[in-house]
């Protein structure tokens, strides 16, 4: 299996974010990918490469033009304001609720930043932009693999994707690079593709971006959104509109799940996925399932991911698998890896 990583991902290295009513330090860090790429090289799993630059027009397939266009220079505007700001991050804090309009874009740089996003979880940095766009060029690459043929191959960046929509940000996600893989794969050819979110948390920046497209199916399974982030998406009623209605499930779990009851439901979201037809497979790739999570609330151990990975290679796509969440530091390799180690041994 081919690995590209990231190598500017630690160039995005927020210092606070908020959660639960207090600054805290950011729980998604540079060493979720260094643990990750450690393992990988002491198991000899595959080859590692970095990817080639693809132009920015091609996210633009998936992301609204004035949201890159602010992404792409926030940090400077930032600085701009204040040239203090060059030593703290930027987080909002102010948002359009309902009935705000949302189409005027303001002057005001506070007023943008809220505009384009829906948390204050998520501090963008000085390297943000340069992280999360060669992250695009890993999911680009990936995608393109698999239309040379490769049976799968792993898109090792961060920060993570599958919160981000197409003109917004939150969820430590700026760019959705399971969303970009998945139109790469449809516009290189596949006329079905299959995205399956086995994050924690509901990927709702994806599901928003294909929830009226029938080429795209998405499942995710996730922790119960009456409890858990990102709370206002990831209801089971939630099944798609216009084209799209039949084409988005999801299989939400209460907190504290086991893996028996998680592996049903992966069992399930497989099922859909052949029914579908799907030609090709992108899997979120989100560790935070496993019993040791500081922010989430399953009970997936280390052994467990093993299975997984051979549940995935037993549906027989071409599978690329995104590096999502999962904040359980000093585990997040093994468990990462043991999916893709199940998966290539199920498939050689």
């Amino acid at each position: 299996m081919i690995a590209y990583l990231n190598p500017h991902h630690a160039l995005h290295q927020g210092k606070l974010e908020m959660f639960r009513g207090a600054l805290v330090p950011c729980f998604e860090v540079p060493a979720r990918v260094d643990y990750v790429l450690q393992e990988l090289q002491r198991r000899q799993l595959g080859e590692i490469r970095s990817p080639s630059r693809f132009d920015v027009p091609a996210l633009t397939t998936i992301h609204a033009p004035r949201y890159l266009d602010f992404l792409a220079g926030a940090w400077e505007e930032w600085v701009a304001l204040d040239p203090a700001n060059a030593a703290r991050d930027a987080l909002p804090s102010v948002w359009p609720a309902r009935t705000f309009r949302t189409d005027v874009l303001p002057a005001n740089f506070s007023a943008r930043m809220g505009l384009f996003s829906y948390d204050a979880g998520s501090p963008l940095t000085a390297g943000t932009w340069n992280a999360a766009r060669v992250g695009a060029d890993c999911a680009f690459a990936a995608a393109e693999q698999l239309m040379q043929g490769a049976r799968s191959a792993f898109v090792l960046s961060r920060p993570p994707g599958h919160h981000a929509g197409a003109d917004f940000f939150g969820g430590y996600c700026f760019l959705n690079n399971a969303a970009l893989a998945a139109q790469h794969l449809r516009d290189s050819g596949p006329e079905r593709v299959a995205i399956l979110d086995i994050d924690y948390h509901h990927g709702n920046g994806t599901q928003a971006i294909f929830y009226e497209r029938s080429d795209v199916l998405f499942t995710s399974i996730h922790g119960d959104p009456h409890t858990e982030y990102p709370f206002f998406l990831g209801y089971a009623d939630e099944q798609g509109a216009g084209a799209g209605l039949g084409f988005n499930h999801n299989l939400p779990l209460p907190r504290g799940s086991d893996f028996a009851a998680w592996r049903e439901a992966l069992k399930n979201a497989l099922q859909g996925i052949a029914r579908f037809g799907a030609q090709a497979l992108v899997v979120s790739l989100g560790l935070d399932t496993f019993e040791g999570d500081p922010i989430s609330g399953f009970r997936l151990r280390s052994e467990d991911y093993l299975r997984v990975g051979e549940d995935l290679a037993a549906a027989g796509l071409p599978t690329v698998f995104v590096f999502e969440g999962g904040y359980a530091v000093a585990e997040i390799g093994v468990n990462a890896v043991n999916v893709l180690e199940g998966f290539e041994q199920q498939t050689s």
